[in-house]
């Protein structure tokens, strides 16, 4: 049998699935890239992307996955051996770790349990250590794609800022963007690095930077080698809506209208929303008996939950079973939790009836999985969506 009746559920953390108002823009003949029709295309892209960040300065967009991204981050602002802080919170902060160590930087690594965010009293703490201002950045990921777990980002400002030192302030939202409230301008974040796979609902391929003012003083004395990625030709041509190299026309087809379905359910409502979907999974997950593995609720994430299996059970063996069973696909545990958790995206274009049948399939894998659970999870979460749904009822009456 090759035809399998029904949709595949992609409920991993990203690449989300695509609306098919999305899928039809993209699905559109492709423009000469230097036409004039190009330029209001470019132009109204770049400015419907500074309300989802909340910013006023630009965002540049490259033809690049979230991973280019942050290279366009640390080599536009940074010299060969400055000094950058980053935290262990997850895989994708040691991955970006990883890259700053690559291009030549030096960087102070702080252990972490995966299972916490940043701890903005650290980042104080370490800032007002460094006297002599030899810390240049400090990298923070909001949404740790790989735990569930939300750091602080406003509050890790204040820390900066009562430390009264002068670092720049990266953070990664490749996760977060259009899924939890993020506000650029208002945090004081320099750069800001994201990826359209995922609360922008499109395919993998586009990747931003919003940057400050301070960003741009910054990228004009860093001495890290840099061509493709360089800010300084982006902004000229953005300037006039084009780009200095071959863009990704079609995907910014797609951009457009994403920014225009996000603007009409409004970002309030689109956060709401993956807030409320995040909840239900987390009373599924406690009606199941399992635990959570974000320790602090107030960094539990609205955009994916992640699982931890009891002693005995191997996450990517019930993650098989339900795949094979029930055509849905769900996160892996990478690098230190591998086989240990896995992870429900609920981000994107969702609604309770998706993810009603996502936990309906997690709760019958575990069962043929033979993980111990302790009653109905798929219950909790829909008796939480009722009251959810009948508040929201009300309130409209």
């Amino acid at each position: 049998m090759t035809y399998r009746s029904g949709r595949h559920f992609l409920q991993i953390p990203g690449p989300t699935n695509v609306p098919d108002r999305v899928l039809r823009a993209i699905d559109a003949p492709t423009m000469d890239h230097r036409g004039p029709e190009f330029g209001v295309l470019g132009k109204t892209v770049l400015e419907g992307l500074k309300p989802v960040f909340k910013t006023k300065n630009p965002v540049i967009i490259f033809p690049a996955s979230g991973t280019g991204a942050w290279e366009a981050a640390l080599v536009n602002t940074l010299s060969p051996g400055d000094k950058v802080l980053m935290v262990e919170t997850g895989h994708f902060a040691s991955l970006w770790q990883e890259m700053a160590g690559r291009l030549g930087l030096t960087v102070d690594f702080v252990p972490g349990d995966w299972r916490h965010g940043v701890d903005p009293a650290l980042i104080e703490a370490k800032l007002k250590e460094d006297k002599g201002h030899t810390i240049k950045a400090v990298c923070a990921v909001h949404n740790e794609t790989s735990t569930g777990v939300t750091s602080r980002i406003g509050l890790i400002r204040k820390a900066i800022d009562a430390a009264g030192h002068p670092a720049l302030y990266l953070v990664d939202t490749i996760s977060s963007l259009g899924s939890i409230d993020y506000r650029h301008d208002e945090w004081g974040v320099d750069v800001t690095v994201a990826g359209s796979q995922k609360g922008l609902m499109l395919p993998p391929g586009l990747s931003f930077n919003a940057i400050s003012d301070k960003a741009i003083a910054a990228s004009k004395k860093a001495g890290l080698q840099k061509s493709y990625w360089d800010w300084a030709p982006m902004l000229t041509a953005n300037e006039k809506g084009y780009f200095p190299y071959t863009p990704a026309t079609n995907l910014l087809y797609g951009l457009k209208e994403a920014l225009d379905m996000l603007l009409e359910e409004g970002l309030d409502n689109v956060f709401a929303r993956h807030d409320r979907h995040a909840e239900a999974t987390r009373r599924a997950v406690r009606g199941w008996g399992l635990e959570i593995l974000a320790k602090n609720p107030e960094e539990y994430s609205s955009a994916l939950t992640a699982v931890l299996l009891p002693d005995g059970h191997n996450a990517d063996a019930l993650r098989k079973v339900i795949l094979e069973k029930f055509d849905m696909s769900l996160g892996q545990g990478l690098g230190k939790v591998s086989g240990k958790v896995f992870r429900i995206g609920h981000l994107g274009d969702f609604n309770d009836l998706a993810l009603a049948g996502t936990l309906s399939g997690v709760e019958m894998g575990l069962k043929l999985a033979g993980v111990p659970i302790q009653g109905s999870g798929v219950s909790e979460a829909l008796d939480y969506l009722g009251e959810a749904n009948t508040g929201a009822t009300n309130a409209a009456a």
